[in-house]
C-alpha cells in the first residue's frame, strides 16, 4: 500500500501542477484579451437610447406592419427570408461537391481531402459581412449581393459538415458494390448518398436557421432585407418604428427555428 501510494504521488504532483498551469494561462489570456479592449466609459445617452427602444417594443408603430404603397414590415420580413433561403440554396448544392472532395474515408490519399478541407477553411475565413461589402461594391447594394454574400461564406460552413457527416458513414455497402462490379460513380450514388442525404438535409435546415440571422444583419450595410428599414429607423430615432421590427424578427427568428428544428428531428 504504502509502495502505491509512493509511486502515485509523482503522477497526483504532475496533475496538480497541470491545472494550475492551465488556470495561470486562461487568467493571462483573458486579462490579455481585456487590456486589448480600449473602454472610454459608458455614453451618457446609453440609458435614454436602451428607455426609448423598449418604450418602442411596447408602444410598436403597427401601422408599419403593411403599407400599400411602400416598404414595410412584411416586405423586409419576406425580403430577409428570401435572401436567406436561396442563399443557403445555392451554398447546399455547391457544398456537396466539396464534401466528396474533402471527405477523408473517400480517398486513399490524405492530400486529396486535405486539399479540399484548406480550401473550405480558407472560404469560411471571411465573415458573411466582409463578403456582403465586396458584392455590394460588385454588383451594387440589394438582394442580390445579400444571396450572393450568404452562399459563398456557407459554401465554407455547410460543406464542412458535410464533409463530416460522410466521414461517419458506414462504407461496407459502398465495398460490397465496388467487389460486385459496380464502378466508383455507382458505388458512390448508390451506397453514400442514400446515407448522408438525410444528415445533408438537416444540415441544411440548420444552416437555413443560422443564415435567417445573418440575412437580418446584412441589410444594414446595404445588402436587402429588414435590416435597411431597421438602420433607417435607428437613425431617425423613430423608437415606435424599431420597435415594430424588432418584434417581427422575433416572431420570425423564433418559428424558423421551432419548424427547423422539427423537420431536423424527423429526418435524423
Amino acid at each position: 500500500m504504502t509502495t502505491q501510494t509512493a509511486l502515485q504521488t509523482p503522477v497526483n504532483r504532475y496533475g496538480k501542477w497541470y491545472k494550475v498551469g492551465v488556470l495561470v494561462l486562461l487568467v493571462a489570456l483573458y486579462a490579455w484579451a481585456v487590456s486589448g479592449i480600449p473602454f472610454t466609459g459608458i455614453q451618457s445617452t446609453a440609458g435614454e437610447v436602451a428607455r426609448s427602444i423598449l418604450y418602442g417594443m411596447f408602444h410598436p408603430d403597427w401601422g408599419f406592419v403593411y403599407q400599400p404603397g411602400g416598404e414595410d414590415l412584411l416586405r423586409g420580413l419576406l425580403d430577409t427570408l428570401s435572401i436567406a433561403f436561396l442563399g443557403t440554396s445555392v451554398a447546399a448544392i455547391l457544398a456537396v461537391p466539396f464534401a466528396f472532395w474533402s471527405a477523408q474515408n473517400l480517398h486513399k490519399y490524405k492530400t486529396v481531402s486535405g486539399s479540399g478541407k484548406a480550401i473550405l477553411s480558407l472560404i469560411r475565413t471571411f465573415p458573411e459581412v466582409v463578403v456582403a461589402l465586396l458584392f455590394i461594391k460588385a454588383v451594387g447594394p440589394g438582394s442580390f449581393a445579400g444571396v450572393l454574400a450568404l452562399g459563398l461564406h456557407f459554401v465554407g460552413m455547410l460543406g464542412k459538415w458535410f464533409a463530416e457527416a460522410m466521414e461517419s458513414i458506414d462504407l461496407g455497402p459502398m465495398e460490397a458494390l465496388t467487389a460486385s462490379g459496380a464502378n466508383r460513380l455507382q458505388a458512390l450514388w448508390f451506397a453514400v448518398v442514400p446515407q448522408v442525404m438525410p444528415h445533408f438535409t438537416s444540415l441544411t435546415l440548420y444552416g437555413f436557421e443560422i443564415s435567417v440571422r445573418s440575412a437580418t444583419i446584412l441589410g444594414i450595410i446595404g445588402a436587402g432585407g429588414i435590416g435597411t428599414p431597421l438602420i433607417f429607423a435607428l437613425q431617425s430615432r423613430s423608437w415606435s418604428r424599431v420597435g415594430i421590427i424588432l418584434l417581427g424578427i422575433i416572431v420570425m427568428v423564433t418559428l424558423i427555428d421551432y419548424l427547423s428544428g422539427f423537420l431536423r428531428k424527423k429526418l435524423v
